[in-house]
């Protein structure tokens, strides 16, 4: 009888072993395919390039030709003319394609598609030009250094100062006229919004340029201002300030696009971060970086965003978890840790690793659509304006954009 229970015992453990074995044998390989970043970063650009050459086959022949911009509440293909807001993030993002691999083929496209583009440099109702055709024509010139690109750079920025307004150091974001809608009903007289610090950039390159100072000295203003009134104690930011536009006083602090006026809208938040980032980049002011390194705290240490790092379209939205997550922001705060991280020794591994999760987080099936669907778009699951009842939990080209930036720029590193 001992010996029976000694060989069973015996057996008992070398299964037991044996499955621990196993289990190892799982874990190792679990690890070997771990996908390295090389691999991501050429399985994503690839699919990228294969959604979008069947997006363009749909669209390339439309006259007048019209950019993609996300998709509509019935599920058809949103399309929009030079005039819209998101016009460049399309052409943008083809840049970055042709950025990737050097063919002509992406670079034919982008030059295609940032053509339609071309009538925005003289618009003067909308501080939206840097969207509009820094990521288009000046994506473009930094590429292929073609002189014509640079012109309609600095001609939009000419353009964007008109914009300027001296007694508030700012330049307007929406004009507030009668027909101007939802805009005209709200009562405000010079507001400004936090996604206008993405405008500077442009501005910063017109100065580079040309040497004409007065481009910097608006921009450097513009960011002062916003600066000094669009931001809270824990550095996270309102999404309009209003202003008087004949004395500089501050008439209201509001949270437009968020859920409410102390909320903190996630895109919003991101677009301070790049927009501080990009400042700093352009003037060496150390006063923008700290700005940066705050905002950037604030969103890296923010209990309120999950685990994945992508957050829900406002941090405070009253039913998480219920509420749809905000592809979109997430992307920008990666394309703008990346560029951060290099200014900033003591937090580069953490800004970096911050990064690497979204991307990785947003290369997976949970975000990065299937080939041939999202119509044609990269991502899903961004929020646009989420109080107009559109394009809420829907794809958008500048989630896609912010998103190459990223895989871009770590690519680089």
């Amino acid at each position: 009888m001992k010996k029976l229970i000694l060989i069973a015992l015996v057996c008992v453990t070398f299964i037991a072993c044996k499955n621990d074995k196993n289990i190892t044998e799982k874990k190792v390989t679990i690890e070997e395919k771990t996908e390295s970043k090389s691999e991501l970063i050429a399985r994503v650009f690839s699919f990228s390039e294969k959604q979008y050459e069947g997006l363009i086959k749909r669209i390339e022949n439309n006259k007048p030709l019209l950019l993609p911009r996300g998709v509509t509440e019935e599920g058809k293909l949103r399309l929009k003319p030079y005039h819209d807001w998101t016009s460049g993030f399309f052409p943008g993002s083809l840049w970055y394609l042709y950025k990737n691999n050097q063919l002509d083929t992406w670079k034919n496209h982008a030059m295609k598609f940032t053509q339609a583009v071309d009538s925005a440099k003289y618009l003067t109702n909308t501080h939206d030009l840097g969207f509009m055709v820094n990521n288009s024509f000046g994506n473009g010139y930094s590429l292929t250094k073609n002189e014509a690109y640079k012109d309609v750079v600095v001609q939009a920025s000419k353009s964007l100062i008109t914009r300027y307004r001296p007694k508030v150091g700012a330049i307007q974001s929406w004009d507030t006229t009668p027909n101007m809608g939802w805009i005209a009903k709200r009562g405000w007289n010079t507001p400004i919004i936090i996604d206008n610090m993405m405008n500077l950039e442009m501005l910063y390159k017109a100065f580079e340029y040309t040497k004409d100072s007065t481009f910097y000295a608006i921009a450097t203003s513009h960011a002062k201002t916003t600066m000094k009134n669009h931001f809270r104690a824990d550095f996270s930011s309102f999404h309009i300030v209003d202003y008087d536009g004949k004395t500089g006083n501050v008439r209201s602090k509001e949270q437009g696009q968020g859920y409410v006026d102390a909320s903190p809208w996630a895109r919003g938040q991101a677009w301070g971060l790049y927009g501080f980032t990009q400042t700093y980049l352009n003037t060496k002011d150390a006063t923008f970086l700290n700005q940066a390194k705050a905002i950037a705290n604030y969103i890296m240490t923010n209990a309120k965003i999950p685990k994945d790092h992508i957050p829900y379209w406002d941090y405070d939205a009253p039913k998480i978890p219920n509420e749809p997550r905000d592809a979109s922001a997430a992307a920008i705060t990666a394309s703008a840790l990346l560029t951060l991280q290099q200014y900033v020794p003591e937090k580069k591994e953490a800004m970096i690793a911050y990064a690497e999760s979204i991307i990785r987080k947003l290369s997976t099936p949970d975000y990065l659509a299937e080939l041939g669907k999202n119509q044609g778009f990269i991502l899903k699951h961004s929020v646009g304006n989420i109080h107009s009842g559109e394009e809420n939990d829907k794809p958008l080209n500048y989630a896609d954009y912010y998103f190459l930036e990223a895989l871009s720029k770590w690519k680089s590193l």
